[in-house]
């Protein structure tokens, strides 16, 4: 298993990179999150997942851990593979899909471009435990779940008739930006963005 590649950045497009070391370059399929986070830097390094199939082999890079890490557990689910899997990372970041799953966002993964509402619960139910437990993230979600403000104020956005998972995507978003904010702030904030 190839780990990671570090070299010159020969060519990069929306689509693939090609690095050049020790006299090889390595074409890697890439993400629009990864493609952005590159730069102009002639040196990079891009982490790797190598997909072997019976007529290829297809090396994919990315510009962080978390994001082939994701990438790695989506490919994991049935019926979503590696094109899927780059189509959302290029639609959302790794955090974002992470707590679209573990939140059970349905709407948020059927915004992406090829996910419909069957794709999109079969990936949360396959993933929604396994994502909760990667590094740092778990932190954030059980943040979320545990505030009391955030219960508060989504017991009185629900009582004003909007529906739970929008209110649940907004107030995650607010939380994540303030997360000092008291109930009747972080309720103003929250409409502002419904």
């Amino acid at each position: 298993m190839i780990h990671h590649i570090e070299g010159k950045l020969i060519e990069k497009s929306p689509t693939h990179a090609i690095l050049e070391t020790n006299g090889i370059g390595y074409f890697l399929n890439i993400s629009l999150i990864t493609f952005s986070k590159l730069g102009t830097d002639e040196n990079c390094k891009l982490y790797t997942h190598l997909s072997i199939k019976e007529d290829a082999h297809i090396l994919y890079g990315f510009a962080e851990k978390s994001e082939r890490e994701i990438f790695r557990q989506l490919i994991s689910v049935n019926g979503v593979g590696a094109s899927t899997a780059r189509i959302m990372l290029s639609s959302m970041t790794a955090e974002e899909i992470t707590t679209a799953i573990v939140t059970s966002d349905v709407n948020a993964l059927k915004s992406i471009k090829g996910i419909g509402a069957k794709s999109a619960q079969r990936i949360i139910v396959d993933l929604k435990d396994k994502l909760g437990k990667i590094d740092g993230i778990e932190q954030n979600i059980l943040t979320f779940a545990n505030n009391t403000n955030r219960d508060e104020a989504l017991s009185a956005l629900l009582a004003l008739g909007f529906i739970k998972n929008s209110v649940e995507k907004v107030l995650n978003k607010v939380l994540k930006a303030q997360p000092e904010l008291d109930v009747e702030s972080l309720i103003k904030e929250a409409l502002k963005n419904l």
